[in-house]
């Protein structure tokens, strides 16, 4: 069996791929006590402070009651999701759309180039790009929650909760939830298995018994919404939930929404009554006594249930914390306890819940969405120019079999990124920006221009492999994308004659601002592309294999970013008004990217680089940044050695630098939660811990504790760390 497919059928397992943490000489650190410590606590029905278990390919989030009780009341916060890596869904192709009519010309170079667009037009192509847009989009597969009554029979909503005391274990993945309703007191505690799709509960209250309490499922269609809970119950009609078995302690329903089709088995312990409620697409279960412990798998097939475990919470509680503590135990940590400036525990605090965030939410099979799965974010695609953002932190704390979960993809959909390079003229595999995982090409005004999600799977690659120096099997494994990931971007740079270099052109950067016609030589892709054609030949000289001459000669002609009179680096060549035109100083300050998320190149100078930095940061439309534009700026700091630059953007007081109480990074009422500013803060901190290449042989980095180049040296930041991999 190949590597990819091993990993690939690793699945969401946590706790099947552990190692051991690197502890440098000294004592290693208390782990249970950094990561108890940071435990997070939840005392109100608050929207976005609802709170998730998962395990990189599941997800289910909750409300105060530990359940998902109340979701319309969390629908504008933080949702109530139950989402899947499988689970996607496609309304009906009743017009029989092809991708091919989504396509228009452009022409950037003396050839046609056809782009999967959207249409400003009415007519088939608009109908038709808005279609491949909209599908396939990501289920909500069900929300389990509680329903609660008074003694008269009333429905209670969430303000009749009161002395909520609920708390995230991350340490032993397990939510416990306390509150009083009626008068009563109710406990639930929440997990979610390491090994399958499956959350398992265990309420207890005097409730149960007396009726008053029950467990709910309902199952909603789909919506198909640029950014909503993907959940629609004005259409009971457009989908089925049917009973297919049931028994003493288990029932199994079948869930049809058009062509898609999925399981749901619920199993419980002790005596209860499993029904159907009144209105469609809603089940009850309720206990005879004064406990219940249930699970609910969801399943894209019902062979998956043949061998289903007898439920046991108590076991399902005990396999799953020793999951959860492996995770912690091995890999990096970081503890900023010793450190004395007043700033660092909130620092720590992030750090911690994002490590949580990131494996439940973006270690799974396929790339992560920018809202994990929590609720829909671009009708919960995901974006392959974020996969860096979600994925690099994993192979720096020295957990990159998490990432590598999801490289085995791009071998699957590389069929489609090859078709993408040859309709547009290019060698080699472009890949898509905005997709799902059958590889489809999302029309897009915007993404369908973009480059710099190209070089990510070499750098990916190279991580996994600086992880295990001199690995064959990992060369074996990845390099036939990282040599047709090079032929696209050698192919795509065109060669200047009259001035003997090469320039980049028709593409929107990663600064989206900028128009594909009419930007030239945007600096971060220039960086960003010469560092994966000088690693792509690296692979070929470990391999054996003679350097690639055409790769070689752009590396020695590539064009270095162009700067004013001022000694500042411009967002583009032929962006010459960038300090008088807004649309140059808001979105990503991209041009920190190419020292920062690069190593030094002979394409940038430090001297400008730091002119640039300071320009920056005393002039940028902060206002109109994103959230992993932080650690971006950090990353160029540390760089530019300025170490408290680099704490002190990590922490500043920005709206789309907010980390709510469960961590999640908040942007906007679109986006209340941003998983790769989460994952950025982690690479960021992992550079600033252990650093890059060429600090590496300074006393301590290698260990815990020591130099730690990316923090400041003031006394204030005595920050321990293990376990970490040097940036390249």
């Amino acid at each position: 069996m190949s590597r990819l497919n091993t990993i690939v059928l690793a699945g969401c397992a946590l706790g099947l791929l552990l190692g051991t943490a690197c502890t440098g000489t000294s004592a290693p650190l208390d782990r249970e006590a950094l990561v108890l410590r940071n435990t997070v606590h939840v005392n109100t029905v608050d929207s976005l402070s609802s709170l998730s278990v998962g395990n990189g390919n599941f997800a289910y989030t909750v409300d105060a009651t530990g359940l998902q009780s109340f979701p319309q009341r969390y629908r504008l916060g933080i949702p109530l999701g139950t989402q899947s890596q499988w689970g996607w869904h496609s309304f009906p192709n009743v017009n029989n759309y092809k991708p091919e009519e989504a396509l228009k010309v452009y022409r950037f170079r003396d050839r046609d180039e056809l782009y999967a667009v959207q249409f400003n037009e009415r007519g088939r192509q608009q109908q038709a790009a808005d279609y491949f847009r909209v599908n396939p989009h990501r289920l909500h597969l069900g929300y389990v929650g509680l329903e609660m009554t008074d003694s008269q029979g009333r429905v209670l909503g969430p303000e009749s909760l009161s002395e909520i005391d609920q708390r995230l274990d991350m340490w032993n993945g397990v939510i416990d939830s306390r509150f009083k309703v009626s008068g009563a007191e109710v406990s639930t505690r929440t997990l979610c298995l390491s090994d399958c799709d499956m959350v398992a509960s265990e309420v207890a209250s005097s409730l149960l018994p007396a009726g008053q309490l029950k467990i709910r499922w309902s199952f909603p269609y789909a919506t198909g919404g640029h950014a909503d809970d993907a959940t629609d119950w004005m259409h009971p009609d457009r989908h089925q939930t049917r009973l297919l078995q049931a028994d003493a302690q288990s029932v199994l329903l079948e869930r049809r929404l058009d062509e898609t089709v999925y399981y749901v088995r619920i199993a419980w312990q002790g005596e209860a009554t499993f029904s159907a409620a009144d209105q469609p697409h809603t089940f009850y279960l309720i206990a005879k006594g004064d406990k219940l412990a249930f699970s609910t798998w969801f399943a894209s097939g019902p062979e998956v249930f043949a061998h289903a475990p007898e439920t046991d919470f108590n076991r399902f509680a005990t396999t799953t914390a020793e999951a959860w503590q492996s995770f912690w135990q091995r890999g990096g940590a970081v503890d900023f306890s010793q450190c004395t400036d007043p700033r660092a525990p909130e620092l720590e605090r992030r750090v911690v819940l994002s490590q949580y965030l990131t494996a439940i939410q973006c270690a799974g099979m396929y790339p992560p969405q920018e809202t994990g799965l929590t609720y829909n974010s671009w009708y919960g695609k995901y974006h392959l120019e974020m996969h860096w953002w979600h994925g690099a932190h994993f192979a720096l704390w020295g957990r990159e079999d998490l990432l590598e979960r999801s490289m085995g993809w791009y071998s699957e959909v590389a069929p489609i990124a090859r078709q993408i390079a040859k309709r547009q003229g290019f060698r080699g595999l472009r890949w898509m920006k905005m997709t799902d995982p059958t590889g489809t090409e999302a029309p897009s005004k915007v993404g369908s221009f973009l480059v710099w999600q190209q070089p990510h799977f070499i750098y990916l690659a190279e991580l996994i492999y600086r992880n295990h120096p001199d690995s064959v099997e990992i060369l074996d494994t990845y390099k036939d994308l990282v040599f047709e990931t090079a032929d696209f971007m050698a192919s795509f740079v065109d060669y200047d004659g009259l001035e003997d270099r090469y320039v980049i052109k028709g593409a929107i950067p990663a600064q989206e601002t900028l128009r594909a016609g009419e930007t030239v030589n945007p600096p971060f892709e220039l960086s960003y592309f010469h560092y994966a054609l000088k690693t792509a030949q690296l692979w070929r000289q470990r391999l054996g294999m003679p350097k690639n001459m055409d790769w070689e000669i752009i590396l020695d002609k590539l064009s270095p970013l162009a700067y004013n009179d001022d000694k500042l680096y411009l967002a583009a060549e032929t962006a010459l008004d960038t300090y008088i035109d807004t649309r140059f100083t808001s979105d990503h300050m991209a041009v920190l990217g190419a020292l920062g998320m690069m190593p030094a190149s002979r394409l940038v100078r430090k001297d400008i680089m730091a002119n640039t930095f300071d320009w920056i940061w005393d002039n940028w439309n902060w206002g109109k940044t994103w959230g992993w534009d932080y650690p971006m700026t950090a990353m160029c700091a540390a760089r530019l050695s300025r170490p408290d630059k680099a704490v002190d953007v990590l922490l500043m007081d920005r709206r789309t630098n907010t980390y709510l109480v469960s961590g999640h990074n908040y942007q906007d009422g679109r986006l209340r939660l941003y998983l790769p500013g989460n994952g950025g803060l982690l690479t960021a901190v992992a550079m600033m811990c252990a650093g890059w290449d060429g600090t590496e042989g300074r006393p301590g980095v290698n260990g815990r504790g020591g130099y730690a180049p990316g923090f400041p040296k003031d006394g204030r930041w005595k920050v321990q760390w293990e376990g970490l991999r040097v940036m390249p």
